[in-house]
């Protein structure tokens, strides 16, 4: 099995690195959004998957992430690569402090998602109101074509190659933390808080160390994005339409699982697109499908895609299973 998975694996990163070479624009800006999702899914999949600590507020460290660089750039002039970093520990930071306020007190559950939603919410509300950055307005980078240093690139292929050696590394990170002790803790914090911690396990510490990983690439990711589309607003970067965007992908794809935000983010991020520009008019309704998508899922594939391949393999391919 090993030997296969190590195939499929090398056939598909060749693909990955050779897809600029003959996707027209479209499909390459595609390519780059579905990566980009997968890489915030990988992210949310540290804390939401492996830990079991369900966030409705992602979109708290995205939009600090985007901020931060924007904001060092145009005021300071940062390099939007040094901004990144900058974006990834700020973000970091919001989340130990957010992390401090909700593990310390015991929330869990729908009780954390909601107070993480919360915190969403209240950062949008600050940035639409504080002149400083920009209020409701929003903040547009200025374009200056083709500039590497300052992170722009006359093609998306750069910006592709960039997100797909973050997604890559986010992915090996995952597989990293899934197989060391850190990883066997979230589980058992996941399957059974208390149960842990009478075996000796600090779900508290544990806890901390997912949401300050998942942050941190999740400001990142919030940057990537500033610079991509060049501009930022309270709503498309705090905004609770992020939290879901993000969370979706490892849910559908299959939480606590490797390749489970990737696979999500190929069903559901084209078809996204597609829903986007077919209900034009129709603000919200593909996030509403996106609901009905979700209570399928949860019925009928609770363990995702991935749970759906790993029976598919446990019954024709006489192994121990996909994962």
């Amino acid at each position: 099995m090993n030997h296969r998975v190590g195939v499929l694996l090398g056939i598909a990163a060749v693909a990955l690195l050779l897809l600029p070479q003959v996707a027209s624009p479209t499909v390459l800006h595609l390519a780059v959004i579905v990566c980009f999702y997968a890489f915030l899914g990988q992210a949310w999949n540290i804390l939401g998957g492996y830990a079991g600590q369900f966030s409705f507020g992602h979109a708290a460290f995205f939009g600090i992430g985007a901020y931060t660089s924007t904001l060092l750039y145009l005021h300071l002039g940062v390099s939007p690569w040094l901004g990144m970093l900058a974006a990834g520990v700020a973000g970091m930071a919001f989340g130990l402090v957010s992390g401090f306020l909700s593990f310390r007190y015991g929330l869990r559950g729908p009780y954390f998602a909601l107070v993480m939603l919360a915190f969403a919410e209240m950062l949008r509300i600050v940035a639409e109101n504080w002149g400083a950055v920009g209020g409701s307005v929003g903040v547009l980078v200025p374009l200056l074509g083709s500039a590497p240093l300052q992170f722009q690139f006359a093609s998306k292929r750069s910006f592709y190659y960039i997100i797909l050696a973050l997604l890559a590394g986010a992915t090996l990170l995952v597989w990293r933390i899934g197989r060391s002790r850190l990883g066997y803790y979230l589980l058992a914090i996941r399957e059974n808080e208390e149960a842990a911690e009478a075996l000796g396990v600090n779900a508290f510490r544990y806890k901390m160390a997912a949401m300050a990983i998942s942050a941190f690439l999740t400001a990142m990711g919030g940057t990537f994005y500033a610079q991509y589309l060049l501009y930022i607003d309270p709503e498309i970067t705090f905004g609770t339409t992020v939290s879901i965007e993000i969370l979706l992908r490892p849910v559908i794809g299959g939480a606590g699982t490797v390749f489970g935000p990737i696979l999500g983010s190929l069903v559901l991020t084209p078809f996204s697109e597609i829903a986007k520009s077919l209900f034009r008019g129709f603000i919200g309704v593909h996030l509403m499908i996106f609901g009905a998508i979700l209570v399928a899922v949860i019925i009928f594939l609770p363990q995702g895609i991935m749970g759906l391949l790993d029976s598919l393999w446990r019954r024709y391919g006489g192994g121990g299973g996909a994962r």
